[in-house]
């Protein structure tokens, strides 16, 4: 199905918010569906296109209407509210499509940061979009990027874990799934799970360097640094449980190949492959350099017989 269009606004009505003393007017908003990030504590990291976003929208779905009323009542937004969350997505969503194909601006917030990360956001986006309706992001917060910023590891590249699960051996294949990627990885976690969940990440990964950013952005914020075993120790000592945490773990460090290891690779590529082949091939999988590769190749049929 083609693209809705947007060339007319979805409301006459005037709309405002407020910032302060000063009172705005939202400009019409086109027919869309759109993701709106929210302050992931501090109410003031709202956007000002956010702002403008949910004073002009018809609809603003959320996970919990008393949480995002609190950002309402702070800049004086108006829009009529409906929850949609876990427990509800199967049954909101037809609603909130209705309201999109009768030409209707919605805007989509979770509790705290960007929609779609851990939350059923996605199954609306993706809704949405399957029925032609156009998604507009509008960035703003993320406790993910937040965390990052604030951690002072690697960020060329990085895996959002999201929460581990409950059940043990779930948690040990999660944990397997990350424990060799050379990334930072970003989790969060319960407060009353951190003592717990810091031990096994230390017994699995070893004293690998680690962030714990607890009450990010908030009045409390609090950013401890130290290795998985440091951090575990002081969470089953009396580190405190309250609040949001996000833990940002150190990559993997790369194994260095023994020379059996490059051995054994070079046997099974030079069946076939030339000896440059070979060498470059095996250079380029293991990060060994060239020259040495080669004298590991050239030991090799030496000693063949």
């Amino acid at each position: 199905m083609p693209p809705r269009k947007q060339a007319e606004a979805t409301s006459d009505q005037r709309r405002t918010y407020q910032i302060g003393n000063q009172v705005l007017e939202a400009r019409p908003l086109t027919v869309g569906l759109y993701v709106v990030a929210t302050p992931i504590g501090n109410l003031g990291d709202i956007t000002l296109r956010g702002l403008e976003t949910l004073a002009a929208a018809d609809l603003v779905a959320c996970e919990d209407t008393r949480v995002t009323r609190k950002l309402f009542e702070r800049y004086g937004l108006t829009a009529p509210l409906t929850p949609y969350h876990d427990h509800n997505a199967a049954t909101a969503r037809p609603g909130i499509l209705r309201r999109l194909a009768a030409g209707r601006a919605v805007a989509l917030v979770c509790d705290a940061g960007t929609p779609l990360v851990s939350d059923p956001g996605y199954k609306l986006v993706r809704a949405a979009q399957a029925e032609g309706h156009p998604v507009i992001a509008i960035p703003g917060a993320s406790a993910v990027l937040a965390a990052l910023t604030v951690a002072g590891l690697p960020t060329d590249r990085f895996f959002f874990a999201g929460f581990l699960p409950n059940r043990p051996s779930a948690r040990d294949d999660r944990i397997a799934e990350f424990a060799t990627l050379r990334a930072t990885v970003v989790l969060f976690e319960a407060g009353s799970r951190m003592a717990a969940t810091l031990a096994l990440l230390a017994q699995r990964l070893g004293p690998r360097a680690a962030v714990v950013c607890r009450e990010l952005t908030k009045l409390h914020e609090d950013v401890r640094r130290g290795t998985l075993d440091e951090l575990a120790g002081h969470w089953a000592r009396d580190g405190e449980i309250r609040g949001e945490f996000v833990t940002v773990i150190a990559p993997a460090e790369a194994a260095v190949p023994q020379d059996e290891d490059v051995d054994n690779m070079l046997r099974h590529a030079l069946v076939g492959a030339s000896l440059k082949e070979a060498v470059a091939a095996v250079a380029a999988a293991t990060g060994q350099p060239r020259r040495h590769v080669y004298q590991r190749a050239l030991a090799l049929k030496n000693d063949a017989p």
